[in-house]
């Protein structure tokens, strides 16, 4: 349904008066419209849109960010220090999710995808620091990797990155619910994500699976809060990812790991689906 003029001038000052605060001036425009569509039916001024769009831009995105983006000195590093795997886990840490795989990052890529390994092709959703896991992940030689996020300076520094890389890769600001890239791919990524889009929409879960174009979806799941809590996450967590399969028949594989629960999906007949372990559709 197209927007009213005067809602869509409302949008963009809406836009304009978020992208003002440093935290989230390099967050992409269409992100924000969206956002703020949606808040402008339930808010009764601008000031609370604009809080409003800021408290979901924090819990979407904003809270996984810890500390200062120091992309021109990462860079630097990059380029000038060696091993280039050591630079890329000092990366890591300032990303929560990425973060909180560290301890187990070398087993982490290597146990869910060895069944599709080498990955020829991967589509990062929402991807945050994560491909600076590059050098940790069972890729084939040249394997093409598109990454996409919410941040168009993140998205800057990883187009770097992959300048130093073996890989043809391009990273991408977008919302994904909206753009999301669809050139068919071996491997989809979307880590610790589906919790996050929930908290937006109950359905959008399902609706961003289907609409992957990728042969496999490696998708996992937080056990433990950003603090440290485990609260039952992990349960509740399956209950909601096979509710969500039950209604695709999609096989898959189960990977517990200390603070990430992950299931590999197979969508379609590529990649060696005979050695994925169909799931309990009862």
């Amino acid at each position: 349904m197209p927007v009213p003029s005067e809602q869509h001038d409302e949008l963009d000052q809406l836009v304009v008066a978020v992208q003002s605060s440093a935290k989230y001036r390099t967050i992409c425009p269409q992100a924000i419209r969206r956002i703020g569509q949606r808040t402008l039916t339930q808010r009764r001024n601008r000031k609370e849109a604009i809080k409003e769009i800021k408290n979901t831009l924090h819990q979407i995105a904003g809270a996984y960010l810890t500390g200062t983006t120091r992309y021109d000195l990462w860079l630097h590093m990059l380029r000038s220090e060696d091993p280039v795997a050591d630079v890329c886990r000092h990366i890591l840490t300032h990303h929560a999710s990425t973060r909180e795989r560290l301890p187990f990052l070398e087993t982490f890529y290597a146990e869910t995808l060895a069944g599709i390994a080498p990955v020829h092709s991967i589509l990062d959703v929402a991807c945050g620091l994560n491909p600076l896991a590059i050098p940790f992940m069972p890729l084939a030689p040249g394997a093409c990797y598109v990454a996409c996020d919410l941040f168009t300076d993140l998205a800057d520094f990883l187009n770097a990155f992959f300048t130093l890389t073996p890989i043809r890769g391009q990273a991408l600001a977008c919302d994904i619910l909206t753009d999301l890239p669809e050139p068919p791919v071996q491997l989809a990524l979307v880590l610790k994500l589906l919790p996050i889009l929930e908290q937006w929409d109950r359905q959008a879960s399902l609706q961003l699976l289907r609409r992957l174009n990728a042969s496999h979806i490696l998708v996992s799941y937080p056990t433990r809060t950003l603090g440290g809590r485990g609260k039952g996450m992990g349960a509740t967590y399956e209950a909601r990812f096979l509710e969500i399969v039950r209604t695709t028949g999609w096989p898959y594989r189960r990977f517990e790991f200390p603070n990430e629960l992950c299931f590999l999906i197979s969508k379609s007949s590529g990649g060696n689906p005979d050695r994925l372990e169909p799931g309990l559709m009862g």
